[in-house]
């Protein structure tokens, strides 16, 4: 198989990927496609490291093949662009994110939402459209349609741009959806983690109070000094979440591992709404009583289009919005994999691909 991912495409590539559930990653040489006429071809600069990263090289999904390249927080800057490409030019900095594919002709996808199209192709550990599999950002070149490549703009630094692909768009795209964007509302952020973070300055951005929810009561300067969060709250501190009930209007929770929902409903006021985009591998218990009792709602979200992708970016910019990153060179990966299961990391690793993967031969 290695061979054949060598040699099925044109371009050569090098990249990192896990060969089997260990997750250890290692360098990997495989091929990419030709530019075609709408294709638009980058080398890559940036990659950040996702939580799904860690999750899909140890298949703890169920879904992983391998070998397995991850990425899908991808910057770096435009080398060639097909003959019809219209958007972007040679020297362009671009990003790509979860996605470089879908149908293009169903509901979804004719509303922008391309991220809930069936037929959406992942970045990564999918199957693109001629068969073969997609291979993400951990690599020294990306090949992707122009419909799914954002224009990074000129003030945003790239390595800091990189998350906002993945847990920018995750936590921007329910702020807008869900009306949590309007000036004068108090949203709370479940978990202080890569999600929650950048969930911070957005809502911050957008004009909302923003009040941080957390287990781990040592995070409150950081929530209120550095993120510029207006409240704190310990979640397992009864008297604190008592005091708080019913004083939201809504909340992103962003936090992948199990935990109660009930005393993060009883936050909400009437008509509030508890949207989740961490994903707990095991089901949580859904309380009804308390969401029929005052008309609430619970509700998911997943990343978001394209068109709001690039929304999203361009109000970074404009906000000078970037994720807290910690830049490290692809062969401290595995390490940084291990550091990410622990927690330990404020708040996104980014992966220096174009000073530190050496290019394929």
């Amino acid at each position: 198989m290695v061979e054949s991912s060598e040699h099925e495409h044109p371009k050569k590539a090098l990249g990192w990927a896990a060969r089997d559930t260990s997750g250890v990653l290692s360098p990997f040489k495989f091929s990419r496609r030709e530019t075609g006429e709408k294709d638009v071809t980058f080398k890559v600069l940036f990659c950040g490291i996702c939580h799904s990263d860690l999750h899909m090289v140890k298949n703890e999904w169920g879904i992983s093949t391998y070998p397995l390249v991850p990425g899908h927080e991808i910057v770096g800057e435009v080398t060639e662009v097909g003959s019809k490409v219209q958007k972007f030019k040679v020297g362009d900095k671009v990003g790509v994110g979860c996605l470089v594919g879908s149908c293009k002709i169903c509901d979804s996808c004719a509303n922008d939402l391309e991220n809930y199209c069936p037929k959406q192709i992942q970045t990564y550990g999918a199957k693109y459209l001629d068969g073969t599999t997609t291979y993400g950002g951990y690599s020294d070149i990306m090949v992707a349609d122009e419909a799914f490549v954002i224009r990074i703009p000129d003030n945003l630094p790239l390595e800091g741009a990189a998350p906002l692909l993945c847990a920018g768009i995750t936590t921007y795209s329910p702020l807008r959806y869900f009306g949590l964007d309007k000036p004068g509302m108090h949203v709370g952020v479940v978990g202080l983690g890569g999600l929650g973070h950048v969930a911070v300055k957005f809502a911050k951005a957008l004009g909302v109070e923003v009040t941080v929810i957390s287990t781990s009561a040592n995070k409150k300067d950081e929530a209120i000094k550095h993120l510029g969060a207006d409240s704190f709250l310990v979640s397992r501190d009864q008297d604190q979440m008592q005091a708080a009930m019913g004083t939201l209007d809504g909340i992103i929770d962003t936090v992948s591992a199990v935990h109660p929902l009930p005393p993060l409903i009883s936050l909400l006021k009437a008509n509030g709404k508890l949207v989740m985009v961490g994903a707990p591998e095991k089901p949580l218990e859904l309380p009804v009583f308390s969401l029929i009792m005052g008309r609430k709602t619970l509700a998911g979200s997943n990343i978001g289009g394209i068109k709001e992708t690039q929304e999203m970016i361009d109000l970074a910019a404009k906000h000078n919005i970037t994720a807290d990153i910690e830049v490290i060179p692809i062969d401290y990966l595995n390490t940084a994999m291990e550091r990410l299961a622990k927690g330990d990391v404020r708040y996104r690793f980014v992966i220096d691909i174009g000073n530190t993967l050496k290019p394929a031969t």
